[in-house]
């Protein structure tokens, strides 16, 4: 169903709208740090929290990608749109809720969340909160588009939009920083104008460049309760999956501040040096869930479990590269970060064992893709939590607290986890491709 040049240009612009992603964070990280350290902490204490909003909202759209990809795969794209119109359905309504509440009570949350702040730390958070909660339902719409062009299997697009929408933002956090000496709302105020101008831009192009699967008019919008279970089914597990996950991640930063700052700082540091070996994973999940949910809804699980291995092979290939240069330069990369001697040799420790555990990840975080494209995020969901909470949770903390190890430990118990995962997706992917082919 899929050439290698048809691959290939699902593939390229999601590698691109990853590494956008990282390094214009980075960007924003050193804007926010002149306005002030008060700053910084306000803007951090709320990105934690909008963060978790994000992964709920990437929840339900990988279940609209599922369910329209599955729709394009049998050729019915009129379902397909509708699901698109469904889709955006759920994600405003929830987004519109949640921004509602945060704009209604944001300061109360806030204190509820983070205890007792810095009085000017805690505005410097309402403020922003103010303005990003008022951007949730545009990015809500933006996603939702995305996740429809994303099933149909065209990702440049989307790639297109995060470019514009990502300029604007940091041209429009230098011009108010900067230049209008806006403070912390000089962060915020861009960042809810390039969300409507993406979330605008990308409904126009539903509408001119959505061929054959549109959201055609207000109608497709109007809830369709038996698509609605459909997303659900996938979106609702997803979503509990997420949240556990970055709870887990949540406690093990708890953990590794108990070990002291030399500790904490190589932990951040090689745990932001870790994201750049995730970025081809991550584009090629995506990939993964279009092709495989197309297979599978033409009916073709031979050629879904055909293109999954292609595509973990591939990860396997970047890793190959992004993995030995990770390790060749482990005293550069750490270096950059100005660390004290223990705290950069601790890093390069951290970065050698994760670059080297790497041949784990593909098939323990690019393989639950296929899962949940033909449906079964359920099993994804009871997977990964349990080996969230016995092995790089419950590990961590017998070799942290019990045993008294180094935070080295800490990703021994992660890598416990992944190999659990490998095994299990390993066995329950072989078995789907056997019965595949004795159909």
């Amino acid at each position: 169903m899929f050439s290698k040049k048809q691959l290939y240009h699902l593939l390229w612009p999601l590698v691109i709208e990853q590494l956008l992603t990282v390094l214009v964070g980075m960007v924003d990280v050193l804007m926010v740090a002149y306005i002030g350290e008060a700053a910084v902490s306000g803007v951090s204490l709320v990105d934690s929290v909008n963060y978790l909003v994000i992964q709920v909202l990437f929840a339900l759209t990988a279940g609209g990608t599922v369910v329209c990809a599955q729709f394009i795969g049998g050729g019915d794209y009129r379902l397909a749109g509708k699901s698109g119109g469904q889709l955006f359905f759920i994600t405003t309504s929830v987004l519109l809720c949640v921004s509602a509440a945060f704009l209604a009570k944001g300061d109360s949350l806030l204190a509820l969340i983070f205890g007792q702040v810095d009085r000017d730390v805690m505005d410097n958070a309402v403020k922003y909160l103010s303005f990003t909660a008022a951007s949730f339902p545009f990015l809500a719409v933006y996603y939702s588009a995305v996740s429809v062009f994303r099933a149909a299997g065209n990702t440049r697009l989307s790639m297109l939009a995060s470019l514009g929408m990502n300029l604007l933002n940091i041209v429009g956090n230098a011009i108010c920083i900067f230049w209008l000496h806006m403070g912390v709302a000089g962060v915020a105020l861009p960042t809810l104008l390039a969300r409507m101008a993406a979330a605008g831009f990308m409904v126009y192009c539903l509408q001119r460049f959505g061929d054959k699967i549109r959201v055609r008019n207000l109608s497709e919008i109007k809830p369709d309760m038996e698509i609605i279970k459909k997303i659900l089914s996938i979106g609702i597990p997803n979503g509990v999956e997420s949240g556990l996950f970055n709870l887990g991640k949540i406690l093990l930063q708890s953990l590794v501040s108990t070990l002291g700052t030399a500790s904490i700082a190589a932990y951040a540091v090689a745990s932001n040096l870790a994201t750049y070996l995730y970025l081809p994973g991550n584009a090629l999940g995506a990939v993964m869930i279009t092709v495989a949910g197309q297979c599978y809804g033409a009916g073709k699980p031979a050629q879904a479990c055909y293109y999954v291995r292609r595509l973990l092979f591939l990860n396997y290939a970047f890793l190959a590269v992004i993995c030995s240069v990770m390790i060749a330069g482990k005293s550069f990369w750490v270096g950059l970060y100005n660390l004290s001697s223990q705290s950069s040799l601790l890093a390069e420790g951290l970065i050698f064992a994760h670059a080297a555990a790497m041949i784990i990840w593909p098939v323990a975080f690019l393989l639950p893709n296929y899962f949940r494209a033909v449906g079964k995020a359920a099993f994804t969901m009871k997977v990964a939590v349990f080996a969230m909470a016995v092995f790089r949770v419950g590990l961590a903390y017998l070799f942290i607290v019990s045993w008294h190890k180094d935070v080295l430990w800490i990703w021994y118990a992660m890598f416990v986890d992944w190999i659990f995962r490998l095994v299990v997706y390993g066995y329950c992917f072989r078995r789907d491709e056997a019965l595949a082919g004795s159909v």
